[in-house]
C-alpha cells in the first residue's frame, strides 16, 4: 500500500481529546508540555478538562489540534514508524497543514505552536465580528456555487473557502454577500445552505491582514524542506521547497482549501491509504465521500495506535 498522513483542521476539536494519549505514553506528555512552554500557559489543561467554550478560541484550538496530531506522531515514532521510508505524502486541512509540516520537519513543535497562536489571533482579529460569514451549500457542484458567489458578489466580498467534497462546499466573505450567495445556492438546487456558527471569514479576502501578519511570521521562523512532499491546500499539487511552502501558507489564510482535489490527487497518484492522525474522523469522512478506492484511518487513540503501527511496520 501507498501511505499518506493528513492531519485534521479546526472543528475536529473536543473537550477531553489528548487525554487518553497523555495517560498512555510518555511521548504524548512531553508533546503537550512542550506546546504549553511555548504559550506560556497550560493549553492541555483546557484540551483534557475544558471548558468548551475556551477551547474553541480559534487563538486555542488551532495549535491545540496540532498538539494532538504531533503526539500521535511521536508516539508511532518512538513505536518504529520511519515516516520516509513509509509515507509518501502529507496534507492537512487548513491548520492542519501546519501539523503535517511540523510532522515531516519543516517548523519544529514550538515554532509550530507559537505559529499557530499567531494565526488564530490575526484570523480573529482580521474582521470586526457580525462583518463576515460562512456558510456550508450542501448538494451543487463547485462550479454551481462558484457561479453563485460571483453573482453574490455584486454587493459585496463572497468566495468559495473550502472545497470539502462529496458536494459540501463553504463560503466565505460579507455577510449580506454570503446570505445572498446562500439564497441563490437554495434557488439553484442545493439541498441545503446553511450559515455556520463561526466568528470570523475565514478563507477569503477578507483575511488579508491576517495574511500579512503570517507572511511575517514565517519570515522569522526557522525552516527546513521537508522529509516527504506536502499536498498544499491551495495548490493540491506536491511541494517540497520550504521557502515555496511558506508563500503557500500565507495565500492558504485567503485563499481555498482544495481538499476535495487533493484526496483526487492522492487517488490519481496511487495513494491507498489516507490516515488521519489527531482529533476526531472529519477527514476520514470525507475521504470516503469523495473516492471510495482511498481507505480513510483515523488515529487518534491507543487503540489506533497499536493497529496502526501493525499496518505501517509490517
Amino acid at each position: 500500500m501507498t501511505v499518506a498522513f493528513t492531519f485534521p483542521g479546526q472543528g475536529s476539536q473536543a473537550v477531553g481529546m489528548g487525554k487518553d494519549l497523555a495517560e498512555s505514553f510518555a511521548e504524548a506528555r512531553a508533546v503537550f508540555e512542550e506546546v504549553d512552554e511555548a504559550l506560556g500557559e497550560k493549553l492541555s489543561d483546557t484540551m483534557f478538562n475544558g471548558p468548551e467554550d475556551k477551547l474553541t478560541l480559534t487563538a486555542n484550538a488551532q495549535p491545540a489540534l496540532m498538539a494532538v496530531s504531533m503526539a500521535v506522531i511521536r508516539v508511532l515514532e518512538a513505536r518504529g514508524l520511519d515516516l520516509k521510508a513509509r509515507v509518501a505524502y502529507v496534507a492537512g486541512h487548513s491548520l492542519g497543514e501546519y501539523s503535517a509540516l511540523c510532522a515531516a520537519g519543516t517548523f519544529s513543535i514550538a515554532d509550530t505552536a507559537r505559529l499557530l497562536r499567531i494565526r488564530g489571533n490575526a484570523m480573529q482579529a482580521a474582521v470586526p465580528v457580525g462583518v463576515g460569514a460562512m456558510a456550508a451549500i450542501i448538494g451543487l457542484e463547485h462550479a454551481d456555487v462558484q457561479a453563485v458567489c460571483e453573482k453574490a458578489a455584486a454587493i459585496g466580498s463572497c468566495q468559495i473557502a473550502n472545497d470539502n467534497g462529496g458536494g459540501q462546499l463553504v463560503i466565505s466573505g460579507e455577510k449580506a454577500a454570503v446570505e445572498k450567495a446562500a439564497g441563490l445556492a437554495t434557488e439553484k438546487g442545493a439541498k441545503r445552505a446553511i450559515l455556520l456558527p463561526v466568528s470570523a471569514p475565514f478563507h477569503s479576502k477578507l483575511m488579508a491582514p491576517a495574511a500579512d501578519a503570517m507572511r511575517e511570521a514565517l519570515a522569522g521562523v526557522k525552516k527546513a524542506d521537508p522529509r516527504v512532499p506536502l499536498i498544499a491546500n491551495v495548490r493540491a499539487a506536491p511541494v517540497t521547497d520550504a521557502e515555496e511552502i511558506a508563500s503557500l501558507l500565507v495565500a492558504q489564510v485567503t485563499g481555498q482549501v482544495r481538499w476535495r482535489e487533493t484526496v483526487e490527487w492522492f487517488a490519481a497518484n496511487g495513494v491507498t491509504t489516507l490516515y488521519e492522525l489527531g482529533a476526531g474522523k472529519v477527514l476520514t469522512g470525507l475521504t470516503r465521500r469523495i473516492d471510495k478506492t482511498v481507505n480513510g484511518v483515523p488515529v487518534n487513540g491507543p487503540a489506533d495506535i497499536d493497529a496502526a503501527i501493525a499496518a505501517l511496520t509490517a
